[in-house]
């Protein structure tokens, strides 16, 4: 690998710790990786902030050019970033396209919002002041963003940073820190200055973030990740009164009422359910469906998921890789033990192949118990795990049973009845008819334990901006 060390100012820097990164098609290393320390925390932040000085009086139309730019050349190297992608996540090569096309739209995106922070002026109607309201640059952010999208979930933070004015340090997931290291001289070619952006892979996360969200000049965090890190992270942020922006975990229901078009159904279902493998917090993981339709789509959705073709993502021919790592691959067998265990039956998969590789097989069960630890927790793999209704508000009881509230599905021939049951779903995001909501003109992100905050949209800068509000009579 080309960029294996820290990214500081515009500059590479070696570090005496470092740690490997592995394959998980072959389990074999790909590279070794710098490993940051507090000091370098210290530098990082020093180079942000003398960077984001300038780059906050830039013009908006100057900071949308660079983002711009971003765009055309990570759409240029699209095969580049997939293939480095593939290889360190594992994903296949169709997912890996489009995590690095979705990306890559994020720096498209931003750079049509950074001109767009649109203020108020009006007129106080009691004191007669005029009232002005105007957005600034929050504060230098520290952005943390997990393996299961390498570039995407890096993009979709730096971006919005960048059109806000503000400086970063990114901290990768140390299972695939190399698309955000290879990321930087992209960057550097679209004309982000030196020490704008900043790049620290680290074995010692909790430590190293832990003291950059101590450091006055830090006014942001934004994080993707689980639940359980999200609280210890939002812990550390209430010490200096920091700005969260936090997308946390999700335990998705897929709702298949009677009058669905099963073709959609079953075409939503697979990509709610197998995009990434599965491997994503949006990913479908509780699938209620009629009984009255439940036979015909269990079939239909098991000959669909049967016909994938495992293997290692770099074959283009292959639908399906490994998992990220063996206790991922490990964690998605022992939720399928514990459903059969408990009922459940094996329509399709649900064996671990013999070999090198984190593989487990698109697998399907049918007649899943309530108290299936996969009902309950996040299955991060590709295990469709599928129950019956028959009651409109049964369903949505159960869907909204969770302390989860990212995203759910719907699936409704009935486009009024499909509305009126989203609206009654407790989630940030639903996918009506859709088993994609993720786009960066939307606002991504959840309720109660799935987040803060919006990711995409409008609303994604304003995560890195501050309102401010000056009274003034003329």
């Amino acid at each position: 690998m080309d960029y294996t060390d820290l990214y500081i100012d515009g500059t590479w820097h070696q570090t005496a710790e470092r740690f490997d990164v592995i394959n998980p098609a072959t389990e074999e290393v790909l590279a070794s990786v710098a490993s940051a320390e507090i000091a370098d925390a210290d530098k990082a932040l020093d180079a942000a902030e003398k960077a984001m000085g300038d780059w906050a009086a830039r013009s908006p139309r100057d900071r949308s050019e660079v983002l711009r730019r971003a765009w055309e050349l990570m759409t240029e190297r699209r095969d580049h970033f997939a293939h480095l992608m593939t290889l360190e996540n594992g994903k296949a090569g169709v997912d890996a396209r489009g995590e690095a096309a979705y990306a890559a739209e994020f720096f498209r995106w931003f750079a049509e919002e950074a001109v767009r922070a649109d203020g108020l002026i009006t007129h106080a109607p009691a004191s007669g002041a005029r009232i002005v309201v105007q957005h600034k640059p929050a504060g230098l952010a520290v952005l943390v963003t997990p393996w299961n999208y390498p570039a995407a979930m890096g993009t979709r933070k730096i971006a919005p940073a960048l059109a806000a004015g503000c400086g970063v340090i990114i901290k990768p997931a140390s299972e695939t820190p190399l698309t955000m290291l290879a990321l930087m001289p992209l960057l550097e070619e679209a004309g982000v200055p030196p020490g704008l952006v900043n790049v620290l892979p680290s074995r010692r996360t909790g430590a190293l973030v832990d003291h950059m969200l101590h450091d006055p000049r830090v006014r942001v965090v934004s994080f993707t990740g689980s639940t359980g890190v999200g609280r210890k992270l939002l812990k550390s942020a209430a010490d200096q009164v920091l700005k969260p922006a936090m997308e946390l975990g999700g335990n998705a229901p897929v709702v298949v009422l009677e009058d669905a078009d099963m073709d959609t159904a079953i075409e939503g279902t697979m990509l709610a359910k197998m995009r990434n493998l599965g491997e994503a917090c949006t990913a479908a993981n509780r699938i209620y469906v009629h009984a009255d339709i439940a036979e015909e789509y269990t079939r239909r959705l098991t000959e669909r998921m049967s016909a994938l073709k495992l293997g290692d993502g770099t074959d283009p021919s292959v639908d399906v890789g490994p998992l990220v790592n063996a206790d991922t691959r490990d964690k998605v067998a022992a939720f399928v033990a514990d459903a059969v265990a408990k009922g459940a039956k094996i329509e399709c998969g649900g064996e671990t192949p013999a070999g090198k590789g984190f593989f487990y097989p698109p697998t399907v069960l049918s007649n899943v118990s309530e108290d299936a630890d996969c009902v309950q927790d996040e299955i991060f793999g590709p295990v469709a795990a599928i129950q019956t209704f028959t009651d409109q508000e049964e369903v949505i009881r159960r869907a909204n049973d969770t302390e989860y509230g990212l995203v759910a599905y719907v699936f409704s021939g009935d486009f009024k009845r499909g509305l009126q049951v989203c609206e009654r779903l407790d989630y940030g995001m639903v996918g009506l008819n859709r088993g994609l909501v993720s786009d960066p003109a939307a606002p991504f992100g959840g309720t109660k334990q799935s987040g803060l905050g919006r990711e995409g949209g409008h609303e994604g800068m304003l995560e890195f901006m501050e309102t401010q509000y000056i009274s003034a009579s003329w």
